[in-house]
């Protein structure tokens, strides 16, 4: 049982991101006080919104320059506080060309860099790391393997390398490194929060990330011939925020949480899509997967991804994250029509 105390300030890494925004904006909203890390402070754009919030609440926002590859760069911001919330991360799925570089050295080096400083801070308490699915599977169709048919937090992603998934590579790697540094020691303990795809709206215009290009391959007529017949996990990135601080302040809080609010193909996504935005040329079907196997060089797939992937079924289960946080998730559909409104209003999609 770990006690956080409420006045202690928290520590969010990469505070500028996607899923940190909102825990920022929560926590903020609840009184804390955040200690938030960024690549640069005193860049003109792409913090916005974190100025927005810290002029909403007055006091109790600092900024401070962290880079993930540096070594030592965290302790300034970790000064006094007893919950660290380690979200940053690199989030590509495409376009490198050295993905050890890329994506598995930044993740792994990221987290140890961070969680070393928690053992040369004493007033470090607990860490809640964002991991991912990708931690708990890397393909589809691992799920054959598994007792059940469903993905638990008991399961550990073994089929992804730097080659192969390299990003699923790089969440499981850092998260199995985590565990290591907090097992070597006994002051901090480590909670994880295990999100499926994130979508929903972003507090930042205009956020570049692969839940963005999702979305947009949705909708900018990319897969107007037929959607591939993939099946994610989805999650509401608001509930994903909420997940962190349910994490972070409840003492009994242990172990891994898969975060997901259930399995959804790009077909279903774009079906509810098309019925609020009927302008736009979402999927009306789902293409063979042996098209899509044989033209997937010409969209940057590997086919490797689409044998381990398409046309396979999907299960996860989120008893955890209901049960031991108390997590209750938004509808899906509301997530998928929020997130491309969102879209439509910053420019990244045209409007029709």
């Amino acid at each position: 049982m770990t006690e956080i105390s409420k006045t202690a300030p928290v520590l969010v890494t990469g505070a500028s991101g996607y899923i940190a925004g909102w825990i920022v904006k929560y926590l903020l909203e609840a009184g804390h006080t955040v200690h938030g890390t960024v690549r640069d402070p005193a860049k003109p754009k792409g913090l916005e919104h974190l100025k927005a919030l810290s002029d909403a609440h007055p006091g109790q926002l600092k900024l401070f320059k962290a880079d993930l590859l540096t070594p030592g760069a965290y302790d300034a911001a970790m000064q006094g506080c007893e919950l660290v919330m380690h979200t940053a991360s690199p989030f590509i799925i495409t376009g490198f060309t050295d993905a050890n570089q890329a994506l598995v050295r930044p993740a792994v080096e990221g987290t140890r860099n961070v969680l070393e400083a928690c053992n040369r801070v004493s007033s470090v308490k607990r860490v809640v790391l964002t991991s991912s699915v990708a931690g708990i599977f890397g393909d589809n169709a691992d799920l054959k393997a598994v007792p059940g048919g469903v993905f638990t937090e008991e399961h550990w992603n073994t089929s992804s390398s730097v080659s192969h998934q390299p990003y699923s590579y790089s969440k499981v790697a850092a998260e199995r490194e985590a565990w290591k540094i907090q097992k070597a020691q006994s002051r901090w303990d480590l909670v994880t929060i295990n999100p499926a795809l994130v979508l929903g709206p972003s507090l930042a215009r205009s956020s570049a990330s692969t839940s963005i290009s999702t979305m947009k391959q949705l909708g900018n007529g990319t897969m107007r011939a037929g959607a591939p017949k993939l099946v994610m996990g989805v999650v509401d990135v608001r509930d994903v925020a909420q997940a962190h601080i349910l994490a972070g302040y409840n003492p009994a809080a242990e172990g891994r949480h898969i975060v997901c609010a259930g399995e959804r193909s790009l077909l279903q996504l774009g079906t509810v899509l098309r019925g609020k935005f009927p302008q736009y040329p979402f999927p009306r079907k789902e293409t063979p997967t042996f098209l899509v196997w044989l033209v997937a060089p010409l969209a940057r797939l590997q086919r490797s991804f689409v044998r381990q992937n398409v046309g396979l079924p999907l299960r996860i289960d989120n008893r955890r994250s209901r049960e031991k946080l108390g997590l209750s998730y938004r509808p899906i559909d509301q997530t998928v029509v929020e997130h491309f409104q969102q879209m439509i209003d910053d420019g990244l999609m045209r409007r029709r």
